[in-house]
């Protein structure tokens, strides 16, 4: 944990673009440190209590509210904050490894992305409503446009989310956040070329988590 504050359990997050596979490197991450014995908990953003889940459907609804970016932001932080106060904390206390598929980062690329929203209004909601809690390590999986667009097509066919249905452009952009957020913070983020079979991506994040953490590869 790095917002100045100590705990005994590791906080890890996946971040990318869509149709980057974070879900199955999720997955994946989880049974293999559960086979080690660890304390996983597997949660997602925006997501993973009551409140949040809520707000995810209001967010996401592709018939829903056409939110403003400062709006998306202004949710984003709420239904992060229930979340860290309420799952995230509570399990790093306890000594859980926490894997979230998306966090802060992903409010900084989507809605920050090309200078939407300054970076610093984004971290200062952060740290107003979650105490600016930043992962130990993020896992920034990144695959062509191309490979992203087959994989969508095959896991939504036509029917994408709110935000997941906007257009190539505004992807592009999101993914060049996340590029720039990565070369900014190598300590933290760790770039990982999504873009081969599953099992393959899973054993640059498993020798990923043991370099940084030190868990066994």
């Amino acid at each position: 944990m790095t917002d100045g504050t100590e705990a005994p359990g590791r906080f890890i997050t996946f971040e990318g673009g869509e149709g980057v596979g974070k879900s199955t490197q999720v997955r994946l991450l989880a049974d293999w440190l559960e086979g080690q014995g660890k304390d996983v908990l597997v949660t997602r953003e925006p997501g993973g209590t009551p409140g949040a889940e809520a707000i995810r459907a209001l967010l996401l609804d592709p018939t829903g509210t056409d939110w403003t970016l400062p709006a998306e932001a202004l949710l984003f932080a709420a239904a992060r904050a229930d979340h860290v106060a309420r799952v995230i904390r509570p399990a790093l206390a306890r000594g859980a490894w926490v894997i979230c598929d998306r966090f802060i980062d992903s409010t900084r690329a989507y809605q920050g992305g090309e200078g939407a929203l300054p970076d610093e209004v984004i971290l200062q909601l952060h740290k107003v409503g979650s105490g600016g809690l930043l992962p130990d390590l993020t896992v920034l999986l990144e695959v062509s446009p191309q490979i992203a667009a087959r994989r969508l097509l095959q896991r939504d066919g036509l029917a994408s989310d709110r935000i997941g249905g906007r257009d190539a452009r505004f992807h592009a952009r999101v993914a060049h956040r996340f590029a720039e957020m990565a070369a900014a913070e190598p300590h933290r983020f760790a770039r990982i070329d999504g873009g081969a079979v599953a099992e393959a991506v899973h054993a640059a994040v498993r020798a990923c988590v043991a370099q940084r953490l030190g868990s066994k590869a």
